[in-house]
């Protein structure tokens, strides 16, 4: 590779990178990952940033009005054929709107080239054929509103109020991508028709393919359908928009009396820089260092048992496509806007002053090392879908494509050799008095005094006046664990042929099942459960009961604190975290093959080495104070406590969490709690799944979990007792400024537990998803969007829970609760037809394919077979479930789980102004 500073980064050769002789790019990857799948994009290098004054909200609504009907699919027609070929609205078909670009998104199968082709063809509709019907138009004046509405709230008033100052002078300031409502409402057909023939054309357009397809073909498919695009005559000018240079300090303060939080944040307003040669890309190196180490000196601040902050941040970002920035912030405690503000900026005056540490440096570059190796490890296994967006970005800001090949490369050669001197130097060139914008929010109520401008500003003079002292780089030099345990045994070995899976059963009682992959390169997965979890501590001890793993989590293991441990795993890519919950206690986590044996001392630790820290609990209790502080402000919260409390009959496990529940953690006992869920480990399942052989980790096994401690007690879970109520419950919660209200209604009931069963659920629940999506939200415009979930329990009971929810005007709650129960109706009493259960099967089975091919996948399903006593094997008989699917199962189901006869309802309305 040419690795030389002036050199010009190249674009990957691997990506056919072309240009139509009408202007329009392409780009083209082969990928395998996942198999007989495709992602397309069309992008188009226009956004809200270029609507004139009377279209403020178009760019958004022609990205809509794509999806309601184009020359070759009129109306709805898109989305059912997209939907019958098993695609899913949201995930697989979608698009977005931002101030500069608009992107569609497809997520295709491509082993049927009549499909691959059809996908094409409705890229080629989006770009020049969308049909812009008066009375498609009017419909969807409607759901957009709704998608205004669904935005508002205390962060989208103060938004209002901020942005015109941090864009100030800029076209930014006055064109979010939303718009304003009376453009949306009652704009003309023309307007929007208008802002499409401006600016949809393809000199600003790109196609971009990444999948598994051969590249010649999708080649040629780009060239048949998007050549015929005629350039135009007279062409406006896409512009960029700038955002002005301003040599004073500007401020944002803005308080709301249902904002959650407080938060300080300083915004440096910086040019961009070019990203073409690799002096360039050692540059963002070097930003990219910077940025961690200052991370996480600001991250050690906030494990102080007093910590002057809730969380901090500081790093380079573009700020819009005309912009960069560097930006520093916290959220804060009521009142400490000022404390945390002058905490973070001596903490990069510390930097500034002193630089950082040479032990620092070499972490953080073993650091960016090791991740980029596992990018470069990963290489064929990486998804189309990054790819994609790695693309996009090329397309639109230039951001560069060698390859992940050429960049490792690049960071083998250059990482080693970045000295301090010029990581320091960088605090210079990004932190000045010039395009500063200090921006604080803050809740509005009593008691919470806003800091003035003078105020704010006296708090860098008094960090640029202190006599501020180096950091001190406190590093362990302590092995991770201290003496290594006596080996146990494997006392059998069984092998599942089918799935490839070794099961072994060690000598202290645990069960480990194997299931090696090729899936990645460079993970390993892995989870265990015992039954009994905080079921079996008494309602007095549950708060430190469900805080215990987290508290253990916070204060570090064996002889590291959480600051030495996080300093000793840099430069590893391992995580191993314990749980306690309802019914279980297991610890869960993931390594690279190269770090299986750290991974594994972990997970000894876990067990026998939990750490106690007071100033860990203390800081964290006060985190989480804060956090809590400003709840009943927020209308959000307040509705979900009120579904929470009333499903569980107000049981006592069931309080919502608020600043005074919190004083009943009490470090002791989370300690002893956890102390005894680890107590034994005779009764544990591990699960392993991922690049490695049973061989390759036999000994760590042996070593690390065959010695785990064990008393051999007999144990289960216990039923505390919390059931849904039963009959018709209506609720409704008055809260709130902005005209929002949420429905949720929740059917539940009693449920028989198997994979059939399960099976034919979830599949109803998918045929009410689709229809009342096509109802609220298509016909009656009436709502953003209509989610339809659900549980299904075993233990302690066999239950089931649907939860329809929306949001949506106060003043169509009823309307739309109506069509709610009539679409209900309707499915119990009509059923459905072959429609909807082909787009439910065929999305099914086209995601059965790609899932069979993730490691998270195969542990959820193992998991849940190992802890409820069913067949692993039943993996492998998911198509055989499908094709027992019909239109009569589907409306039996209906029939047994929508019963109008056990329901709760509930409503958020707004409040009394």
């Amino acid at each position: 590779f040419p690795l030389e500073l002036t050199d010009v980064l190249p674009v990957n050769p691997v990506v056919t990178v072309g240009e139509l002789a009408n202007g329009l790019k392409y780009f083209i990857r082969e990928n395998k990952k996942p198999e007989n799948r495709g992602e397309l994009r069309l992008v188009v290098n226009v956004g809200s940033i270029l609507e004139d004054e009377d279209q403020q909200g178009l760019a958004h609504f022609v990205e809509h009005m794509a999806f309601n009907g184009t020359k070759n699919f009129a109306k709805q027609e898109l989305i059912d054929y997209l939907e019958s070929i098993g695609m899913k609205f949201g995930p697989e078909i979608n698009a977005y709107t931002s101030f500069d670009e608009t992107v569609y998104m497809l997520h295709v199968p491509t082993d049927s080239a009549e499909i691959l082709e059809k996908a094409f063809q409705i890229l080629e509709d989006w770009a020049h054929n969308v049909s812009f019907v008066d009375e498609e138009i009017d419909k969807e004046r409607g759901v957009i509103i709704e998608e205004w509405r669904s935005g508002r709230g205390a962060g989208a008033r103060m938004q209002d109020k901020q942005f015109p100052i941090l864009f100030k002078d800029s076209q930014y300031a006055k064109r979010l991508p939303i718009g304003r409502t009376e453009i949306l409402e009652h704009f003309e057909y023309e307007t929007i028709r208008r802002f499409y023939r401006d600016w949809y054309r393809p000199d600003l357009m790109a196609v971009i393919a990444i999948g598994d397809f051969d590249k010649s073909r999708i080649e040629n498919l780009i060239q048949k359908y998007f050549s015929k695009i005629l350039q135009k005559k007279e062409k406006r000018e896409r512009k960029i928009f700038p955002v002005p240079d301003h040599k004073e300090t500007l401020f944002a303060i803005a308080s709301d009396p249902e904002a959650g939080g407080n938060q300080i944040s300083v915004y440096y307003k910086l040019d961009l820089h070019n990203q073409i040669t690799v002096g360039d890309y050692r540059n963002n190196i070097l930003e990219g260092i910077y940025s961690i180490m200052l991370n996480q000196r600001l991250g050690e601040l906030n494990k102080l048992a007093d910590p002057p902050f809730i969380y901090a941040y500081a790093g380079k970002s573009p700020l819009v496509r005309s912009k960069d920035s560097y930006s520093i912030g916290a959220v804060v405690k009521e009142n400490g806007i000022k404390r945390g503000l002058k905490a973070v900026l001596i903490e990069a005056a510390k930097v500034k002053k002193y630089g950082f540490t040479q032990t620092e440096l070499e972490r953080t570059k073993t650091l960016f090392l090791r991740f980029m190796e596992r990018s470069y490890l990963e290489r064929d296994k990486t998804k189309s879908v990054n790819y994609a967006s790695e693309y996009i970005r090329h397309f639109l800001t230039g951001e560069p494509i060698p390859g992940i090949e050429y960049e490792f490369a690049l960071f083998k050669k250059y990482v080693p050799g970045v000295g301090l001197d010029e990581i320091n130097r960088l605090a210079d060139l990004w932190i000045s008095q010039q395009n500063r914008v200090i921006m604080v929010n803050t809740p509005e109520k009593e008691g919470v005094v806003v800091p003035t401008e003078d105020e704010l500003l006296m708090v860098f003079q008094e960090v640029d006046d202190m006599a501020v002292t180096a950091y001190e780089d406190k590093v362990s030099d302590l092995p991770l664990v201290s003496k290594i345990p006596s080996p146990g045994d494997i006392l059998s070995e069984q092998k599942i042929e089918e799935l490839g899976i070794t099961e072994w059963q060690l000598s202290n009682g645990i069960k480990v099942v194997l299931k090696p992959t090729d899936f990645k390169n460079d993970e390993i997965r892995f989870d265990s459960f015992s039954p009994g979890g905080h079921s079996l501590v008494s309602d007095e001890e549950y708060m430190p009961a469900i805080s215990a793993s987290i508290l253990m989590s916070e204060s570090g293991i064996g002889n590291f604190g959480k600051i030495e441990l996080d300093k000793f795993l840099s430069g590893k890519i391992v995580s191993v975290s314990p749980y306690i919950a309802a019914l279980s206690e297991g610890v869960s986590g993931m390594a690279s093959p190269k770090d299986i044996e750290t991974l594994f001392q972990l997970i000894y630790l876990t067990f026998t080495a939990p750490r106690k820290d007071s100033t860990a609990f203390i800081s964290y209790q006060t985190r989480m104070k804060a956090i809590f502080e400003n709840k009943d402000a927020n209308p959000g919260l307040t509705y979900s406590d009120t579904m929470q409390v009333t499903m569980s009959q107000y049981h006592y496990r069931s309080r919502p969490l608020t600043e005074e529940l919190l004083d009943e953690f009490d470090l002791n006992v989370s300690m002893r709690i956890y102390k005894e869920r680890f107590a034994d480990a005779s009764d544990f399942t591990f699960l392993f799944i991922g690049n490695f052989e049973p061989d390759t980790i036999k000994e760590h096994v042996k070593t690390y979990l065959a010695s785990l401690p064990t008393i051999n007690r007999t144990e289960t879970w216990k039923d505390i007792g919390i059931r849904p109520p039963k009959g018709i419950i209506n609720k409704i919660v008055k809260k709130g400024i902005e005209p929002i209200s949420r429905v949720n209604m929740i059917f539940t009931g009693p449920y028989q537990y198997s994979r059939l069963n399960n099976y034919f659920f979830t599949s109803m629940i998918s045929v009410l998803q689709i229809k009342l999506r096509k109802v609220l939200r298509e016909k009656l415009s009436g709502t953003y969007g209509v989610r339809v979930s659900s549980s299904i329990s075993k233990y302690p009971y066999e239950g089931s829970r649907i939860s329809i929810s929306f949001g949506c005007d106060p003043e169509r709650v009823d309307e739309l609760t109506e069509s709610v129960i009539e679409q209900i109706d309707s499915l119990k009493t009509f059923g459905t037809d072959e429609s909807y259960l082909k787009k439910v099967t065929e999305a099914q089975l086209r995601s059965y394919e790609t899932n069979l091919m993730e490691n998270s996948y195969w542990l959820g399903f193992l998991n849940a077979a190992y802890e409820y006593g069913l067949d692993p094997k039943e993996i492998l008989t998911y198509p055989d479930r499908v094709k027992k699917l019909n239109l009569e199962i589907v409306q039996k189901t209906a029939r047994k789980y929508l019963t109008m006869e056990n329901y709760a309802r509930f409503v958020l309305m707004p409040g009394e102004k």
